[in-house]
């Protein structure tokens, strides 16, 4: 017997084709032309993360000009999510203060973990697809910040 199509269904199957065009619009779009992408001359900190669920791994480098974050780039083995995930971060910390930057990560790990995909001020605007992303389909939480667990370690110098 054929399955009833409910209103839920509905809701679920326009929810995902929502997400599903971001993914190809934002996400697709970062992994093709990956920003920052490479490894800098001299970097003056380097941050590292391992995702051991599934063995992402991500390596961060950080040139500073005082406090200020001059050069942001990082190199991986890992998936689309976590690769769009630090194209994004890495263009939204160039620039920030390593207060400011670190000020950015825990406001970004806040909204993904309320499920909340309300823009964040001062945000590029692809950020929000990874929040929605993360909102439908949870499990990949963990990917989309591996490499702000990264560029903490980084910026930090620990």
């Amino acid at each position: 017997m054929p399955e009833a199509v409910t209103l839920d269904h509905f809701v679920l199957r326009r929810a995902w084709s929502s997400v599903s065009k971001l993914y190809d619009d934002v996400i697709l779009d970062h992994i093709r032309n990956v920003r920052n992408y490479e490894v800098p001359e001299r970097p003056h900190r380097i941050g590292e993360a391992v995702n051991p669920l599934c063995g992402d791994t991500f390596q961060v480098f950080v040139v500073l000009d005082g406090e200020r974050i001059d050069q942001v780039s990082f190199q991986c083995e890992c998936c689309g999510i976590a690769m769009a995930s630090a194209s994004i971060m890495t263009d939204w910390l160039r620039g920030r203060t390593r207060s400011e930057a670190m000020a950015i990560k825990r406001t970004f790990l806040e909204s993904l973990s309320a499920r909340t995909t309300e823009p964040l001020e001062g945000a590029p605007a692809d950020h929000t697809a990874i929040l929605q992303v993360v909102q439908s389909a949870t499990a990949r939480e963990g990917c989309a910040t591996l490499a702000w667990s990264a560029v903490e370690q980084a910026i930090s110098g620990e």
